[in-house]
């Protein structure tokens, strides 16, 4: 009987695909499972070929997007905002401490040779401990500010996973230098957020290959307690 339980449970478990975006390099998450609905996180798709790419994976799997989530707002990460929200007709979701980085998203991309339209403004907002449920897939979302305003972390528990965003990498953290940015803040949410779920849990950050929650608490440079 177990056995049973275990394989339903392994059939709707939470599938990831992961697209790799822009000259950043900035990990797109697409997440779904069995039912069909799915979500994207850090739609990051710039040129017509990335934006093709995932456009194409959606359709081609039978997926129906149901979200559009962002970690945070940096502008390497809202690139295909406008393209994914329009063309599958849903509306993006942040946390409000995010909203200003929207208002400078045009002059910021121009900064690094991006040429967008101004961002669609969300109207519904994530705050820190809500449920994001679709199909057979729950998220619990989790405030993780430091890196910037607004940065938050989506966890997994049936499949011990977590998405990150640029809060945490693979022994190292997010940039703190930048505006919102602050160091201790960032140190805390790690510690206070994330090194508090389970030392196997898999990590998965906007950037660059996963770790694991456990590997970043003994090793980590930055904020490393082993």
């Amino acid at each position: 009987m177990n056995s049973i339980f275990a394989k339903l449970k392994k059939h709707f478990s939470m599938r990831l695909k992961i697209f790799e975006f822009n000259a950043f390099q900035v990990n797109t998450i697409l997440v779904y499972d069995e039912s069909g609905e799915c979500v994207i996180i850090d739609a990051a798709c710039y040129i017509e070929s990335e934006k093709k790419e995932i456009i194409d994976f959606i359709e081609n799997e039978s997926l129906k997007p149901v979200k559009l989530l962002f970690t945070h707002c940096h502008v390497d990460h809202i690139l295909g905002w406008n393209t994914i929200s329009e063309y599958f007709k849903i509306d993006a979701e942040i946390h409000k401490a995010a909203l200003p980085f929207l208002d400078e998203a045009v002059e910021r991309g121009l900064a690094f040779g991006f040429s967008i339209a101004p961002i669609n403004k969300p109207t519904t907002f994530l705050e820190d401990g809500d449920i994001i449920k679709f199909g057979k897939t729950a998220l619990t979302v989790l405030y993780t500010p430091g890196h910037a305003d607004g940065s938050v972390c989506f966890v997994n528990d049936e499949s011990r996973q977590v998405i990150v965003g640029d809060v945490l990498f693979r022994g190292s953290i997010g940039r703190t230098d930048l505006p919102t940015g602050d160091f201790q803040v960032l140190k805390k949410s790690i510690h206070d957020r994330l090194f508090t779920l389970p030392e196997d849990y898999e990590a998965f950050p906007g950037h660059g290959s996963s770790t694991t929650i456990g590997y970043e608490k003994m090793n980590n440079p930055f904020v490393g307690v082993g």
